[in-house]
C-alpha cells in the first residue's frame, strides 16, 4: 500500500481522506475490526481482545439518503450521518459493532445498526447518568459482561495483564497527543487546529500502537518547525461534540482566526483523560470512561455550594484550557437536534461569562452546505475580539 511510504503528516493527510483504509488492508491480512460509536466505548478492552478499534465517521460532504429510509429526520444530524454511509457499505468489512449508552439518539437507534448493518458481532453497553456510588458499581458490572460476550467471540479470555497492556498503549497514546496540543501555545502556534483535528481523527482509525509510531512522526517532524504556518489572530478555543471534519475548524481559521484548543469528543475531552494504572483495570475503564470524560449526557452535580459552585464542578476543565491556551474567545458549535449539549448552553455560556470570555453559540446541521453560512457571524465575532 503506498501510503506505508509516507510519513509523518503526508501518512496523516492520506488516511484522513481515505478513513478507514489501513483498518481495511489488515482486515484483508486476517486482523479483526471492531467499529465503535462514540468516545464513551473502552476502546482498551477491544484491543486486548485483538481486534482493531475503528470509530466510526460521518461525512459532512455525503447527503444522508439511504439512513433516512430508516432513521427519523429529528435524529441528531451527526448520528444519521455516521449510519448513512455504514448503511451504505463504507464499513462493511468490519467484524461487528459497540455502541454505548450516550445520548437518546444513539441509545434508541442501537437495534436499527444491528439489524441494518448485520454484522457477525454487535454489542449496547450501558452507562449511567451520573457517577457516584451504585453508579460506578454498575458499571463495573456492565464492563465485565462486555468482557465476557467479546471475549466469547473472539474465541479467547481477555486477561487482566493484555487489558493492563491495552491500558498502557492508550495511556501512551494520549501522552502523545497532548504533547501535541503543546505547541498550540505559542503565539502564533507551531500547528493549526485544522492539522490537530486530522492528526487525531486518523489516530482512531489505526491500531494504538501504530497510531503511537504515528504520532512519534507527527511529533518530530512539527517540533522542527521554526516558524509557524499562520500568523498572530485571535486565539478560539471550540466547545461541542463530536467533530470528526476538518470543514468548520478551518472555516473560523479561514476566518480569520486560531483555533488553538478545544473541548471535543475528538479532541480533549476523549484524547486527555488517562485511565489509572496499578489497579484493577476493569475498575480503572470504568472510572475513566463514566467519571474523566467529560460528556454532559452524564451528569456532575456538586453537593453543597452555589451555582458557581456547580459550574465550576461540570465546566472547570474548560476553563482550565481557556486558561493554559491563553484563549480570547470561545464558539460553542452545537448540532441541531443534539439535547445533551444544547440544554447546556445556557450553563456554558453562564460559566464562560463569569470568566469574563466572549462567547458565540452556533448550531449546526452537519452538512457543508451549513457550515458556510456560519461565516459571516464568525468574522462578526471575531472582529468584536480582535
Amino acid at each position: 500500500m503506498s501510503g506505508e511510504k509516507a510519513h509523518g503528516m503526508a501518512k496523516v493527510e492520506q488516511y484522513y481522506e481515505d478513513y478507514g483504509a489501513r483498518a481495511r488492508e489488515l482486515k484483508a491480512q486476517g486482523q479483526g475490526v471492531m467499529l465503535y460509536l462514540c468516545s464513551l466505548v473502552p476502546v482498551e478492552l477491544i484491543a486486548a481482545a485483538g481486534f482493531i478499534p475503528l470509530r466510526i465517521r460521518g461525512s459532512v460532504h455525503e447527503p444522508i439518503t439511504k439512513g433516512d429510509t430508516q432513521l427519523e429526520t429529528i435524529a441528531c444530524p451527526f448520528m444519521r450521518s455516521c449510519f448513512d454511509l455504514s448503511v451504505k457499505g463504507t464499513y462493511d468489512f468490519a467484524d461487528g459493532i459497540i455502541i454505548p449508552h450516550a445520548c437518546d439518539s444513539i441509545t434508541r437507534t442501537y437495534s436499527v445498526w444491528k439489524y441494518s448493518l448485520g454484522l457477525p458481532y454487535s454489542h449496547f453497553i450501558n452507562l449511567p447518568h451520573t457517577v457516584r456510588g451504585a453508579s460506578m458499581e454498575f458499571f463495573e458490572h456492565e464492563l465485565q459482561t462486555f468482557r465476557k460476550s467479546l471475549g466469547r467471540f473472539a474465541g479467547k479470555e481477555i486477561t487482566d495483564d493484555s487489558l493492563a497492556e491495552a491500558i498502557d498503549a492508550y495511556n501512551q497514546n494520549r501522552d502523545k497527543a497532548k504533547a501535541i496540543y503543546e505547541l498550540r501555545k505559542g503565539n502564533p502556534p507551531l500547528v493549526t487546529g485544522t492539522e490537530i483535528l486530522k492528526i487525531l481523527t486518523v489516530g482512531m482509525s489505526l491500531p494504538v500502537l501504530e497510531a503511537n509510531e504515528l504520532f512519534d512522526e507527527v511529533l518530530e517532524e512539527l517540533g522542527k518547525r521554526t516558524d509557524s504556518p499562520v500568523g498572530k489572530a485571535p486565539r478560539i478555543l471550540v466547545d461541542g461534540s463530536c467533530v470528526d471534519n476538518i470543514d468548520f475548524i478551518k472555516l473560523i481559521e479561514d476566518s480569520g482566526a486560531n483555533v488553538v484548543a478545544d473541548s471535543l469528543c475528538i479532541g480533549t475531552r476523549d484524547y486527555w483523560p488517562h485511565a489509572e494504572t496499578g489497579m484493577d483495570p476493569i475498575k480503572s475503564l470504568a472510572h475513566r470512561y463514566l467519571d474523566k470524560v467529560n460528556c454532559p449526557r452524564t451528569y456532575r452535580e456538586k453537593v453543597g455550594g452555589s451555582y458557581e459552585d456547580d459550574l465550576e464542578a461540570r465546566f472547570g476543565d474548560i476553563g482550565s484550557l481557556v486558561k493554559a491556551f491563553a484563549v480570547d474567545g470561545v464558539i460553542l458549535y452545537v448540532y441541531k437536534y443534539c439535547d445533551p449539549f444544547g440544554f447546556e448552553v445556557p450553563a456554558r455560556e453562564a460559566y464562560l461569562d463569569q470568566l469574563g470570555v466572549p462567547t458565540l453559540y452556533l448550531e449546526d446541521e452537519y452538512s457543508i452546505g451549513t457550515i458556510g453560512r456560519m461565516r459571516t457571524r464568525i468574522q462578526a465575532f471575531l472582529e468584536m475580539i480582535d
